[in-house]
Protein backbone atom coordinates (compact mmCIF):
# COMPACT_ATOMS: atom_id res chain seq x y z
CA UNK A 1 0.00 0.00 0.00
CA UNK A 2 2.97 2.30 -0.90
CA UNK A 3 5.90 3.40 0.72
CA UNK A 4 3.69 5.45 3.60
CA UNK A 5 4.67 4.38 6.84
CA UNK A 6 1.60 1.79 8.59
CA UNK A 7 -0.22 3.86 11.42
CA UNK A 8 -1.09 1.51 14.67
CA UNK A 9 -4.77 2.13 13.29
CA UNK A 10 -4.23 0.73 10.12
CA UNK A 11 -2.62 -1.87 11.32
CA UNK A 12 -5.36 -3.05 13.72
CA UNK A 13 -7.71 -2.57 10.62
CA UNK A 14 -5.66 -4.56 8.51
CA UNK A 15 -5.92 -7.62 10.93
CA UNK A 16 -9.36 -7.05 11.18
CA UNK A 17 -10.07 -7.49 7.31
CA UNK A 18 -7.50 -10.66 7.20
CA UNK A 19 -9.90 -12.03 10.06
CA UNK A 20 -13.14 -11.22 9.21
CA UNK A 21 -13.21 -10.40 5.35
CA UNK A 22 -10.58 -12.03 3.24
CA UNK A 23 -9.99 -15.14 5.76
CA UNK A 24 -13.74 -16.01 6.44
CA UNK A 25 -11.98 -19.51 6.96
CA UNK A 26 -10.71 -18.97 10.27
CA UNK A 27 -13.32 -20.35 12.24
CA UNK A 28 -14.02 -24.08 11.89
CA UNK A 29 -17.49 -25.44 12.69
CA UNK A 30 -18.01 -28.69 14.23
CA UNK A 31 -21.77 -28.90 12.82
CA UNK A 32 -22.70 -30.65 9.98
CA UNK A 33 -21.79 -28.75 6.95
CA UNK A 34 -22.04 -28.35 3.12
CA UNK A 35 -20.32 -31.54 1.96
CA UNK A 36 -19.32 -33.02 -1.42
CA UNK A 37 -19.12 -36.82 -2.03
CA UNK A 38 -16.19 -37.32 0.22
CA UNK A 39 -17.49 -35.07 2.95
CA UNK A 40 -15.61 -31.89 2.24
CA UNK A 41 -16.40 -29.22 2.97
CA UNK A 42 -17.90 -27.13 0.01
CA UNK A 43 -16.19 -23.65 -0.03
CA UNK A 44 -14.42 -24.79 3.11
CA UNK A 45 -14.65 -23.76 6.65
CA UNK A 46 -16.73 -20.26 6.65
CA UNK A 47 -16.95 -18.13 9.67
CA UNK A 48 -20.13 -15.99 10.69
CA UNK A 49 -21.86 -19.05 8.04
CA UNK A 50 -25.02 -18.91 9.54
CA UNK A 51 -24.96 -15.28 10.03
CA UNK A 52 -26.97 -15.57 6.23
CA UNK A 53 -30.15 -16.93 7.67
CA UNK A 54 -30.27 -14.73 10.77
CA UNK A 55 -33.54 -12.04 9.68
CA UNK A 56 -33.59 -13.74 6.52
CA UNK A 57 -36.99 -12.71 5.04
CA UNK A 58 -39.22 -15.52 4.19
CA UNK A 59 -39.89 -13.96 1.10
CA UNK A 60 -36.79 -12.75 -0.90
CA UNK A 61 -37.63 -10.99 -4.13
CA UNK A 62 -34.62 -10.61 -6.98
CA UNK A 63 -34.68 -7.12 -5.91
CA UNK A 64 -33.19 -5.75 -2.49
CA UNK A 65 -32.99 -1.80 -0.94
CA UNK A 66 -30.59 -1.79 1.36
CA UNK A 67 -31.24 -0.23 4.35
CA UNK A 68 -27.74 1.94 3.18
CA UNK A 69 -30.03 3.77 0.37
CA UNK A 70 -31.20 6.01 3.08
CA UNK A 71 -27.90 7.28 3.86
CA UNK A 72 -26.34 10.69 2.02
CA UNK A 73 -23.85 9.27 -0.58
CA UNK A 74 -23.17 7.69 -4.00
CA UNK A 75 -26.31 5.61 -4.72
CA UNK A 76 -25.11 2.59 -6.24
CA UNK A 77 -27.26 -0.40 -8.21
CA UNK A 78 -24.99 -3.72 -8.48
CA UNK A 79 -27.32 -6.11 -10.61
CA UNK A 80 -26.23 -9.06 -12.84
CA UNK A 81 -26.95 -12.96 -13.87
CA UNK A 82 -26.15 -15.82 -11.61
CA UNK A 83 -24.97 -18.50 -13.70
CA UNK A 84 -24.46 -22.33 -12.82
CA UNK A 85 -20.85 -23.74 -12.89
CA UNK A 86 -20.86 -24.19 -16.79
CA UNK A 87 -20.91 -20.16 -16.73
CA UNK A 88 -23.64 -20.15 -19.08
CA UNK A 89 -27.26 -21.53 -18.09
CA UNK A 90 -28.69 -19.12 -15.47
CA UNK A 91 -29.34 -20.31 -12.21
CA UNK A 92 -32.48 -19.69 -10.19
CA UNK A 93 -33.02 -19.33 -6.50
CA UNK A 94 -29.65 -18.72 -5.40
CA UNK A 95 -29.82 -16.45 -2.40
CA UNK A 96 -27.18 -13.68 -2.83
CA UNK A 97 -26.28 -12.14 0.99
CA UNK A 98 -24.51 -9.19 1.52
CA UNK A 99 -23.34 -6.59 4.26
CA UNK A 100 -21.08 -3.39 4.03
CA UNK A 101 -19.64 -0.65 6.11
CA UNK A 102 -21.87 2.66 5.79
CA UNK A 103 -20.62 5.88 4.66
CA UNK A 104 -18.63 6.27 7.26
CA UNK A 105 -17.05 3.39 7.03
CA UNK A 106 -18.54 1.47 9.90
CA UNK A 107 -20.76 -1.30 10.58
CA UNK A 108 -23.97 0.43 12.54
CA UNK A 109 -25.73 -1.41 15.02
CA UNK A 110 -29.91 -0.45 15.42
CA UNK A 111 -32.94 -1.20 17.76
CA UNK A 112 -34.10 -3.87 14.95
CA UNK A 113 -31.02 -5.81 14.05
CA UNK A 114 -30.09 -8.84 16.02
CA UNK A 115 -27.26 -8.37 18.60
CA UNK A 116 -25.78 -12.12 16.75
CA UNK A 117 -25.34 -10.37 13.83
CA UNK A 118 -24.06 -6.67 15.39
CA UNK A 119 -20.66 -7.13 13.77
CA UNK A 120 -21.96 -7.07 10.14
CA UNK A 121 -24.19 -3.98 11.00
CA UNK A 122 -27.43 -3.71 9.50
CA UNK A 123 -26.48 -2.66 6.04
CA UNK A 124 -27.36 -5.79 4.81
CA UNK A 125 -30.06 -7.98 2.71
CA UNK A 126 -30.92 -10.96 0.65
CA UNK A 127 -31.85 -11.28 -3.06
CA UNK A 128 -32.73 -14.63 -4.80
CA UNK A 129 -32.15 -14.77 -8.22
CA UNK A 130 -35.01 -15.13 -11.01
CA UNK A 131 -36.25 -17.63 -13.34
CA UNK A 132 -33.42 -15.43 -15.66
CA UNK A 133 -31.12 -16.01 -13.10
CA UNK A 134 -31.11 -12.19 -12.40
CA UNK A 135 -30.32 -10.11 -9.33
CA UNK A 136 -30.09 -6.06 -8.24
CA UNK A 137 -29.14 -4.97 -5.60
CA UNK A 138 -30.26 -0.96 -4.73
CA UNK A 139 -27.50 0.67 -1.79
CA UNK A 140 -25.12 2.93 -1.33
CA UNK A 141 -20.78 2.72 -2.14
CA UNK A 142 -19.81 1.86 1.19
CA UNK A 143 -16.38 4.09 2.58
CA UNK A 144 -13.38 2.38 3.98
CA UNK A 145 -12.85 1.61 7.37
CA UNK A 146 -11.65 4.92 9.19
CA UNK A 147 -8.43 6.44 8.78
CA UNK A 148 -6.96 3.38 6.58
CA UNK A 149 -6.35 2.69 3.66
CA UNK A 150 -7.82 -0.74 3.09
CA UNK A 151 -10.22 -0.67 0.04
CA UNK A 152 -14.10 -0.08 0.72
CA UNK A 153 -15.54 -3.50 -0.09
CA UNK A 154 -19.15 -5.64 0.23
CA UNK A 155 -19.28 -9.33 1.59
CA UNK A 156 -21.17 -11.86 -0.46
CA UNK A 157 -22.50 -15.17 0.27
CA UNK A 158 -24.25 -17.60 -1.77
CA UNK A 159 -26.40 -19.92 -0.72
CA UNK A 160 -27.63 -22.54 -3.47
CA UNK A 161 -31.09 -24.45 -2.77
CA UNK A 162 -28.93 -27.87 -3.05
CA UNK A 163 -26.61 -27.16 -0.60
CA UNK A 164 -27.39 -27.60 2.63
CA UNK A 165 -25.01 -24.28 3.96
CA UNK A 166 -23.26 -21.37 2.14
CA UNK A 167 -20.03 -20.54 1.21
CA UNK A 168 -18.46 -16.75 0.22
CA UNK A 169 -17.06 -15.35 -2.68
CA UNK A 170 -14.81 -13.09 -3.55
CA UNK A 171 -15.69 -9.61 -1.92
CA UNK A 172 -16.84 -6.92 -3.87
CA UNK A 173 -14.18 -3.59 -4.41
CA UNK A 174 -14.26 -0.65 -6.87
CA UNK A 175 -11.92 -0.36 -9.81
CA UNK A 176 -11.86 2.86 -9.09
CA UNK A 177 -10.55 2.54 -5.37
CA UNK A 178 -7.67 4.17 -4.62
CA UNK A 179 -6.61 1.58 -2.41
CA UNK A 180 -6.67 -0.60 -4.57
CA UNK A 181 -3.73 -1.59 -5.88
CA UNK A 182 -1.99 -4.03 -8.71
CA UNK A 183 -0.46 -6.54 -6.30
CA UNK A 184 -4.38 -6.98 -4.34
CA UNK A 185 -5.56 -7.42 -7.73
CA UNK A 186 -3.42 -10.01 -8.42
CA UNK A 187 -4.26 -12.01 -5.02
CA UNK A 188 -7.73 -12.23 -5.69
CA UNK A 189 -8.96 -15.52 -5.73
CA UNK A 190 -12.05 -15.41 -8.20
CA UNK A 191 -14.01 -17.04 -5.66
CA UNK A 192 -17.50 -16.74 -8.08
CA UNK A 193 -15.77 -14.47 -10.44
CA UNK A 194 -13.82 -11.05 -10.14
CA UNK A 195 -15.24 -9.62 -7.19
CA UNK A 196 -13.92 -6.09 -8.94
CA UNK A 197 -17.11 -3.48 -10.08
CA UNK A 198 -16.48 -1.39 -12.36
CA UNK A 199 -19.34 1.42 -12.37
CA UNK A 200 -20.72 3.61 -14.68
CA UNK A 201 -22.66 6.65 -14.24
CA UNK A 202 -26.36 6.43 -14.70
CA UNK A 203 -28.67 9.55 -13.74
CA UNK A 204 -26.26 10.16 -11.00
CA UNK A 205 -25.83 7.09 -9.97
CA UNK A 206 -23.38 4.73 -9.93
CA UNK A 207 -24.20 1.38 -11.43
CA UNK A 208 -22.01 -2.06 -11.88
CA UNK A 209 -22.71 -5.23 -13.99
CA UNK A 210 -21.76 -7.94 -11.85
CA UNK A 211 -21.96 -11.68 -12.73
CA UNK A 212 -21.68 -14.65 -10.45
CA UNK A 213 -20.98 -17.97 -11.77
CA UNK A 214 -21.45 -21.25 -8.97
CA UNK A 215 -18.64 -23.55 -7.84
CA UNK A 216 -15.97 -21.54 -9.87
CA UNK A 217 -12.83 -21.36 -7.76
CA UNK A 218 -14.87 -23.23 -4.59
CA UNK A 219 -12.72 -25.40 -3.01
CA UNK A 220 -14.77 -29.02 -2.47
CA UNK A 221 -17.59 -27.92 -5.27
CA UNK A 222 -19.42 -30.87 -6.38
CA UNK A 223 -18.97 -31.53 -9.90
CA UNK A 224 -22.22 -33.12 -10.33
Amino acid sequence: MGSKAFKPSFLLALGLLVVSCQGQTTHVTTTAQSANATGAIVGGPFENRDFMFIGMPQNIKAKDTCPAWQQDGQKLLVTGTIYKRDGKTPAPNVILYYYHTDVYGKYPNAKSLDSRVARHGYMRGWVKSDSKGHYAIYTVRPASYPNTQIMAHIHPAIKEPQLEHPYYIDEWVFDDDPFLTTSQRNNMTNRGGSGILKTTLKDGMQVAKHDIILGLNIPNYPTK
